[in-house]
């Protein structure tokens, strides 16, 4: 039956797998505007060459302007109609599909000493809350531009994803990680788990004629008996006395005493030596 962590688990791993789909969506989505991008750049530059009205700054086949005003983008792309705009949305889709690539090896978790040491945010000590932001910036930020119904789809999907793992970083803060991660969903069944001792060697298994039965039970009552004599000399013991020395050495065992020694604390005996000479003329005196 599965327990309360084990629907949490199974939620936070789900929610996991969409985000890792979302930022899949938004990638592909990335590079097919910026395919469409340079398409409509290039096409531009040619209609600026055959159009007197279309003006190509030299030097520079990617920086065009335009003199009409009513064209804020160009045609058919999200390129700003500015000096360099080309350069800044090439650069803007590059960056998007790095920060993607980052966020996806974030959640699938690999490599953990590379985003605990350079990303601490997007490792294992920090919950959903960073990742969710990231999600929602790149998001918006795609949401912002006139873009086609895939790239907007893919979006929209991530920026929601986004919102779900701030909501997910709030409820289960730092420990948002540990509890999706395999390794919590094998230690919840550690100690449910019978531990098994090792076993022995296998008995060898005697069989007795039919003729024997008088024996095989003589043998039964003799172990029995063994047995009972065994549990009853673990019960009553002989102690540390004159008695269990005897029991001692009738079963090979050899008691050693140790050495006498004094206590740390024991003052170190002193020898006092007599004056001899004075002994001797007291000696002499009284005679």
């Amino acid at each position: 039956m599965v327990t309360k962590k084990g629907y949490t688990f199974l939620a936070l791993n789900a929610v996991r797998a969409l985000s890792i789909i979302a930022l899949l969506l938004l990638f592909a989505s990335s590079i097919v505007t910026m395919v469409q991008d340079v398409k409509s750049v290039n096409a531009f530059i040619v209609a600026g060459k055959a159009d007197p009205n279309i003006r190509v700054a030299e030097g520079n086949s990617t920086d065009v302007d335009c003199i009409s005003t009513d064209t804020d983008y160009i045609d058919g792309s999200t390129v700003p109609n500015q000096p360099a705009g080309a350069f800044w949305a090439v650069l803007n889709r590059l960056l998007i599909i790095f920060q993607v690539i980052v966020l996806i090896m974030s959640e699938v978790g690999w490599p953990a000493a590379f985003f605990s040491r350079f990303f601490p945010i997007l490792g294992n000590e920090f919950g959903l809350g960073a990742l969710g932001v990231i999600q929602c910036l790149l998001g918006a930020a795609v949401l912002s531009h006139h873009v086609d119904e895939f790239s907007l789809v893919s979006a929209f999907f991530l920026f929601s994803i986004g919102c779900l793992n701030i909501l997910l970083g709030l409820i289960y803060r730092e420990s948002a990680k540990t509890r999706r991660a395999p390794k919590a969903w094998r230690e919840q069944y550690q100690d449910v788990l019978p531990t098994t001792a090792p076993l022995g060697p296998p008995r060898a298994l005697v069989m007795a004629s039919t003729g024997s039965s008088a024996a095989w039970e003589r043998e039964k009552e003799g172990a029995d008996a063994s047995r009972s004599g065994s549990l009853s000399s673990q019960k009553s013991g002989m102690g540390f006395g004159r008695q269990g020395e005897k029991a001692a050495l009738a079963r090979g065992y050899t008691l050693t005493r140790p050495g006498e020694t004094l206590p740390r604390y024991a003052p170190k005996p002193t020898v006092t030596v007599r004056d001899s000479t004075v002994s001797y003329a007291e000696s002499e005196t009284v005679a």
